[in-house]
């Protein structure tokens, strides 16, 4: 158990100090009650039992300020990792419930897995263009996937914009009554938000559209309710165990959400400084992300990850430690307990309102209009991303989402490697070049390519090399390597082409490098009549001394063989 000294659980002590103990009870009081209607609208955009989402907000917050490096870090279900889970194929299978709860369990252990290899540093191999188009997608599919409720028009359609459509042409179905309680809703929640209340004008928004639902109902105009849809039990959920036999089958879209969930998450933690100073650790908060949604499976959650929105909430209420997170946990517990017949009550209109208010804040024109500016790869990118998360099931558009981002990075570092030749005068001073398209004879050229060497750019490099021609006897290229810490069996695939066809003229290809492993590299993979011991110098501490004693090696090795030249020259005469 040595290894849980660094995480919060190890130190119980320090969570309850007399000197903060109000305000972080104020401040879990403020998110624990808007966490009810958050937690509730979450289940119904996830398409499952809503109580599940507000089992999700009480647990997976709870279990994971546990473990968070990052005090403040609210984990709750958000709106991309709610999408995610309505795109996947839940109600097909024997236990729609326990399906949904596995869920949570492995996602939660890919995101521990996450933690512990330290694999926070690879978020940022993500680009901002496909993290654009990919939100800004989400926000219109959190848009549309409401407005059944928010009509209460059971649209016919296969897909979010097939039903949408399928609204436009049949608006003289909707319900007269569920669009009077959705639009009284967004209103109050627009108007109260700019009010003292602040986030808690979401509660009253939400409880005053409910109020007018049931006005409706005494009218016999009846609106949609949580309680048609899902039984509130008075009581908190007892453990139940994941199906085992379907946690392979749930890796992919696990995979997908737990993804989205650490890309929001390291938003947090880049976003919410430590009151104590300490520096959040993304890793660790990946592991507390996967405890929290542990936990939550355990106790009938749905999937949850770090919320921007529940913890500047908390924070902006007064928070002084991660101890709110446990209050916020113990309001949501005792509303579940002694209020369970008014969120039953509650109008779906009211909740899907909430959830349109929050898809159109997910939409960011700025930052949209900032990628586009940006060039017209990056706008390529975020169309691309967009379109597809809107077609496809989310847990596949991530996954593409991801291959476009590694996919352009290679094709930009591949793109930007330039090698210039770099010619040493008498006096000292360097003087920078283009190579000459092809090798002199005679001559020491060094080449110092700038940019990473790796499989992609091995290509790049061979275009930007000089051509080995007849004419380039003794010639001898001294290629700098430097800040590449492993060049890949390609670039050494070209490395001992290039060498080979040196020797053919009785050339030398000489290697300057400041790299242990890349030095490794070439005595282990290229024979050494190509690239010998001596042909490879190790850089020093003083910028440009290996190059220049390999310049100094490689001219007398050139005199030697024109005098030999000569000296034979003069006996045959």
């Amino acid at each position: 158990m040595q290894f849980l000294t660094r995480y919060p659980i190890a130190s119980p002590k320090r969570w309850f100090r007399r000197d903060t103990l109000k305000d972080d009870g104020m401040a879990g009081l403020v998110l624990g009650v808007e966490s009810v209607p958050d937690g509730l609208a979450s289940g119904l955009l996830a398409g499952v039992n809503p109580v599940f989402g507000l089992y999700g907000y009480l647990y997976g917050m709870v279990g994971a300020a546990l473990f968070t490096s990052t005090a403040f870090m609210a984990v709750q279900a958000t709106g991309a990792m709610s999408i995610i889970v309505a795109d996947v194929d839940l109600a097909g299978r024997d236990d729609p419930a326990r399906s949904l709860f596995t869920l949570s369990i492995v996602t939660g252990l890919v995101m521990i897995l996450a933690g512990l290899l330290k694999l926070g540093g690879f978020l940022r191999f993500v680009s901002n263009s496909v993290m654009t188009g990919f939100i800004s997608a989400v926000g219109v599919n959190i848009i549309l996937g409401q407005l059944d409720n928010f009509t209460g028009y059971a649209a016919d359609g296969g897909g979010r914009i097939a039903r949408a459509l399928d609204l436009l042409t049949h608006l003289w179905r909707v319900d007269v009554a569920s669009v009077t309680v959705g639009v009284v809703t967004i209103v109050l929640i627009v108007a109260l938000q700019k009010t003292f209340l602040g986030a808690l004008g979401l509660v009253v928004a939400v409880g005053v559209g409910s109020i007018l639902a049931a006005v409706f109902g005494a009218l016999d105009r009846n609106v949609a309710l949580v309680a048609d849809i899902a039984d509130v039990p008075r009581s908190l959920p007892f453990i139940t165990m994941p199906v085992f036999g379907e946690m392979f089958g749930m890796l992919i879209p696990a995979a997908s959400l737990a993804f989205v969930g650490l890309v929001q998450g390291a938003g947090v933690s880049a976003g919410f400084p430590n009151p104590d100073g300490s520096e959040p650790d993304v890793s660790q908060d990946f592991v507390g992300q996967g405890a929290g949604n542990i936990v939550a499976g355990l106790f009938q959650g749905m999937p949850v990850g770090g919320s921007m929105s529940a913890s500047s909430l908390v924070a902006g209420a007064g928070a002084k430690t991660r101890t709110s997170l446990v209050f916020a946990g113990v309001t949501m517990a005792l509303v579940i307990l002694l209020l369970a017949d008014v969120v039953a009550f509650v109008a779906m209109p009211s909740l899907a309102a909430l959830l349109i208010v929050v898809g159109f804040g997910t939409i960011k024109p700025s930052r949209v209009m900032s990628v586009a500016r940006t060039g017209t790869v990056p706008l390529t990118v975020m169309s691309i991303t967009f379109v597809l998360t809107l077609v496809i099931p989310l847990q596949y558009s991530v996954l593409v989402g991801v291959g476009i981002s590694v996919l352009l990075f290679v094709v930009g570092q591949s793109s930007r490697l330039v090698t210039k030749r770099l010619v040493i005068h008498d006096d000292g001073r360097v003087e920078q070049t283009d190579p000459p398209p092809t090798l002199p004879g005679a001559e020491v050229t060094v080449l110092q390519p700038y940019g990473a060497l790796f499989f992609a750019t091995a290509q790049t490099l061979r275009d930007q090399l000089p051509d080995v021609v007849p004419d380039s006897r003794y010639a001898v290229v001294i290629l700098r390597i430097r800040g590449a810490d492993d060049a890949g069996a390609t670039v050494m695939d070209l490395l001992r082409t290039y060498a080979a066809d040196l020797r053919e003229v009785d050339g030398r290809l000489v290697i300057v490098t400041d790299s242990d492993r890349v030095a490794r590299q070439i005595r282990s993979v290229i024979d050494a009549d190509l690239i010998g011991p001596r042909r490879i110098y190790r850089s020093t501490t003083f910028i440009g001394e290996a190059s220049r004693r390999a310049y100094r090696d490689a001219t007398t090795w050139i005199d030697e063989r024109t005098a030999d030249d000569r000296q034979e020259d003069g006996t045959d005469g």
